[in-house]
């Protein structure tokens, strides 16, 4: 039994307020291994540690999806080049940005579409009504 008192600031109902606790991921791991030991409940572990048993059972969870791992999870991450193709504008400067001109193109007729896994198909030439309703219509139920 716990006999350490302690101050803790609560609001009408009981309940508490203030700043919440919290835990360094080494605590978590901490608290999910003990859990892990022979014999051992979560519901004991976290009144121990003063912790609510479903916080615990959520570090748990997170603990196997290897969230809580001992690595800095920075030191994993890779950046990848990105290429922006079209500057944002806010809703202000919208109004006094002008596009820029069509660019005259020396071919005639080229459709352009560009695929999300950076596949691109050209069409060039001419090209007839009913075939690009057909082309759209394929690319359109995928």
């Amino acid at each position: 039994m716990d006999t350490s008192i302690e101050t803790v600031a609560t609001d009408k109902l009981g309940r508490r307020s203030g700043p919440r606790r919290k835990y360094t991921i080494a605590e978590k791991r901490s608290m999910v291994e003990e859990t892990q030991r022979r014999g051992a409940s979560v519901a004991e572990v976290a009144q121990r540690h003063g912790v609510n048993a479903n916080l615990l059972f959520g570090w748990r969870r997170l603990y196997q999806h290897g969230v809580l791992s001992e690595e800095n999870p920075s030191a994993k991450a890779t950046l990848l080049p990105v290429e922006v193709s079209t500057p944002t504008l806010l809703p202000s400067e919208r109004a006094a940005h002008k596009p820029p001109a069509p660019k005259a193109r020396s071919e005639a007729g080229v459709i352009e579409i560009e695929y999300g896994g950076g596949q691109r198909l050209y069409i060039r030439g001419r090209v007839d009504q009913a075939t690009l309703v057909r082309v759209m219509a394929t690319l359109s139920r995928r």
